[in-house]
């Protein structure tokens, strides 16, 4: 999977720190840190980092929405004590709440934090904290110690692009990059955003508004996302939102001509899809259903599954099993499953099992693969299907192969066409807003514009207590759609 090479990219720039000067001047505190990474390393590890996270994830198909946070990002990031980084922010397609940023200036926030911001001074100063982040050179910091050796020792277990080793499948690729920051980091990503935020006339109330909304957030039940939660990688240094405000109460300036733009923001984010987008495949109990390539494919009975851009996949409750599915290059299933043999090392095809699945032609066979020193043994089938070629691998451990051989062949053989027209119809929630024609309660809004979200999940993405108000005039988020699935 192209994740993988992420992890190899930082591994590669782990083999070559020692050439290279153990300590630097950091740009933003002038003091002398732990660097085992150069500058035109970290831009290097930046570029490709951007292209796999822009394949992994996908961008959000908004051009007018990109050049936005672009411009607002780039405005602010000039500002800092590296305005000369190629500076790139991105909205990425996904649901999560967060926002993160690797090496050489590349940033990434999620439409899934778009949807629970209100205005264009909460975004900044989401913006502005993650780019303290890379002026400060902390994920350079964190590669620099201990993470780098835990980088370097996962990424060495791996075989090929095509085999993780079985019990890193949740774990690898992307998620190396995104290290957990230290308590004394965040603390120093919070100064430096509220600073950098400020310095671009935004109204300081933005980053006490985003805390409360993170902090309401954690008290939720029931948000999953691809991505790690933002609060996940971005370690709370103990009362963020009592420093927020008290940070904004010492802003010895008048507020009154600083920058807040929520009505023009919320206008900006008006339609933007809410929560997961049930068109790229979803999951209902163990069976994964995709409207727009029309299949489904059961996965094993508490297993738990993973739907990323590239693959599907789950893993058994012990972590010993995988099952994976994406699509692979070839004209035909038998093509495609030469063209994997051929390429891949240390991986021995067995007898051929079934010619046919679902009723689409099909070539699959047992393997087996040295993964580090382990023997992996499991099942693989490449399906022609939708003028596609899907691929399909279950694999554990050589030794518990006949433990999980009959349950490979149920989930690999389940593969077949979906037919249900509430599935195949089936279409995201997005957001909508309602302009309040006359003061009214959250209650009263969403019961004069229902919502296919709760009331909590409306409370929470207004950032609005229940009991709370509405000016005539005002703007008012609610979630529309997302039904028949």
């Amino acid at each position: 999977m192209t994740r993988t090479r992420i992890a190899l990219l930082v591994s590669a720039a782990v083999a070559i720190v020692g050439l290279v000067p153990a300590c630097a001047t950091n740009p933003v505190t002038g003091k002398k840190q732990l660097a085992l990474i150069t500058e035109a390393q970290e831009l290097a590890m930046g570029r490709e980092a951007d292209r796999e996270i822009s394949a992994s994830y996908g961008l959000y198909p908004d051009e007018a929405l990109q050049a936005y946070v672009q411009k607002l990002g780039a405005e602010m990031a000039a500002r800092t004590e590296r305005p000369s980084l190629p500076w790139t922010f991105r909205v990425i397609d996904d649901a999560a709440v967060n926002a993160f940023a690797t090496p050489g200036g590349y940033i990434y926030i999620t439409r899934g934090i778009l949807t629970h911001l209100n205005s264009e001074a909460e975004l900044a100063a989401i913006l502005g904290h993650e780019i303290g982040h890379v002026t400060a050179r902390h994920s350079v910091t964190q590669m620099s110690q201990q993470q780098l050796a835990q980088i370097g020792l996962v990424a060495g277990m791996i075989v090929s692009p095509e085999f993780a080793q079985y019990g890193q499948l949740a774990q690898m690729g992307l998620s190396l990059l995104f290290l957990k920051f230290s308590r004394q980091d965040e603390v120093e990503a919070d100064q430096l955003g509220f600073r950098y935020m400020t310095a671009g006339g935004f109204h300081p109330q933005g980053i006490s508004d985003v805390f409360r909304m993170l902090d309401a957030l954690g008290r939720q039940e029931g948000n999953p996302g691809r991505l790690p939660e933002w609060m996940s990688t971005h370690p709370d240094p103990g009362n963020r939102l009592e420093w927020a405000q008290r940070a904004v109460a010492s802003v010895d300036r008048g507020m009154s001509g600083m920058i807040t733009n929520r009505p023009s923001y919320l206008r900006r984010i008006d339609g933007l899809v809410f929560g997961e987008n049930p068109r790229e495949g979803f999951f209902q109990a163990a069976t994964f259903r995709h409207p727009d390539l029309a299949f489904q494919l059961q996965f094993p009975a508490g297993w738990k599954g993973s739907n990323e851009k590239q693959a599907v996949g789950a893993m058994s409750p012990n972590q010993d099993a995988v099952v994976v599915l994406q699509l692979a290059p070839g004209t035909n299933a038998r093509q495609a499953a030469e063209q994997f043999f051929s390429t891949q090392q240390d991986v021995a095809a067995g007898p051929e099992w079934r010619r046919e699945i679902g009723g689409f032609p099909a070539y699959s066979c047992a393997f087996q693969a040295q993964s580090g020193q382990s023997m992996l043994g499991g099942l693989a089938a490449w399906v022609e299907y939708g003028g596609r070629v899907y691929r399909l691998l279950g694999y554990t451990l050589l030794q518990q192969w006949p433990a999980y051989r009959r349950t490979f062949e149920q989930s690999i053989g389940s593969f077949r066409r979906e037919t249900d027209p509430a599935v195949l119809n089936a279409r995201p929630r997005r957001l909508n807003l309602v302009s309040v024609p006359r003061p009214a309660t959250l209650e009263a809004l969403q019961r004069d514009y229902p919502s296919t979200v709760p009331a909590p999940v409306l409370s929470l993405i207004n950032n609005r207590p229940p009991t709370a108000t509405f000016a005539a005039g005002d703007l008012f988020k609610r979630v529309t759609g997302g039904t028949g699935w």
